[in-house]
């Protein structure tokens, strides 16, 4: 059995990238099991490659995104390779309708597994996080069994006192945090995203509770918990916004959204996502910075930013000096902006 440690290769070039990119489906999904697949598939395909293996397979199920993910990273990076999916073949899933069948067979053959009937769930952990779906959380309406979450305590539970920390970026990736109230500072890619899911985990950060689109076609209900993804993120946000101009970020933000997609979706490997890593890649060459954070019951609130490549002219916008700026030419800019408004307007008096 081959079990390659490939943590630090997945906080480097999957989870790194996925934070230039403020990776996140449908607005609010960070994409951790998504991320992981191209990571396995890559893994699993090099080890199948040295052994001269022709096949190669995966437990997924034949209604979820992860045999799609799997199998598109196997095409990728091996054409001829053959990938055996249990999930799909007739005689199993025939013979295993449901958990229950399952549970019995694990019953009947001395299979420890890590749920029971009691905690009808799947889950799914990472170091980017957990995912938990099926089970009793297909109901989008009931709520969530209390103590489910592992990688994060209940807000309720969390400490009564904040944690101030900083996070420094350069193009865009992390390169150093500093916690404020103990002077713990992490820069290796590994140790530091391992930090911020313990300060994340400690005060409740990162939960969310959704309905999703699945690739495949249906709606399904997953329980997210990404507690140094979220933390990163906020903090990569406000570094950018603080830093890019602001016609390019209209544009990186829908890379940004094209990006998901393409993660989502199995795609990491394709020419379209690597064109796309490429130039949201790009589009961080100015995105250095720091930006003070405080973690507190769940929230991850902005205290401050600051870089030496900042757009941000305190003098240019302040309201007490008026520096360079000419107040009247306001005025032919307001005509100019309003001159489509007007003719709209006419157009509707018709």
């Amino acid at each position: 059995m081959v079990i390659p440690d490939v943590k630090a290769e997945f906080v480097e070039e999957f989870i790194w990238p996925a934070i230039q990119a403020n990776a996140a489906y449908e607005d609010r999904y960070l994409l951790g099991t998504a991320l992981a697949r191209p990571c396995i598939a890559r893994a699993m395909i090099k080890v199948a490659v040295e052994e001269k293996a022709q096949f190669v397979a995966h437990g997924a199920t034949g209604k979820g995104n992860d045999q799609i993910r799997f199998e598109l990273g196997a095409y990728a990076l091996h054409p001829t390779i053959t990938v055996i999916s249990p999930w799909r073949m007739p005689e199993f899933y025939t013979r295993f309708q449901g958990r229950a069948d399952l549970f019995k067979y694990a019953k009947e053959h001395g299979i420890d597994l890590p749920v029971t009937p009691k905690s009808p769930w799947s889950m799914d952990a990472n170091l980017m996080h957990i995912s938990y779906e099926s089970g009793v959380l297909e109901d989008p309406a009931k709520h969530a069994p209390s103590g489910i979450y592992q990688m994060t305590v209940d807000p309720e539970q969390a400490p009564d006192q904040a944690e101030r920390i900083v996070i420094s970026f350069k193009n865009g990736l992390p390169v150093h945090a500093k916690n404020l109230e103990d002077n713990t500072e992490k820069s290796e890619p590994l140790a530091l995203f391992s930090y911020m899911n313990e300060l994340g985990g400690k005060h409740a950060i990162g939960r969310i509770d959704i309905v999703e689109n699945r690739f495949i076609g249906m709606k399904s209900r997953g329980l997210y918990e990404t507690p140094g993804g979220t933390i990163l993120l906020a903090a990569h946000m406000d570094i950018e916004l603080f830093t890019l101009d602001k016609e390019v970020r209209k544009i990186k933000r829908n890379l940004d959204v094209t990006f998901s997609e393409q993660v989502y979706k199995g795609f990491w490997f394709s020419p379209e996502c690597e064109f796309t890593r490429s130039c949201i890649q790009k589009s961080q060459d100015h995105v250095t910075g720091s930006v003070t954070l405080k973690l507190y019951k769940g929230g991850v609130y902005v205290l401050g930013r600051e870089s030496p490549l900042s757009l941000y002219n305190a003098e240019l916008v302040s309201m007490d000096v008026q520096g360079d700026y000419e107040p009247m030419d306001a005025g032919g800019f307001i005509k100019i902006n309003a001159l489509r408004l007007q003719e709209y307007c006419r157009l509707r008096q018709k």
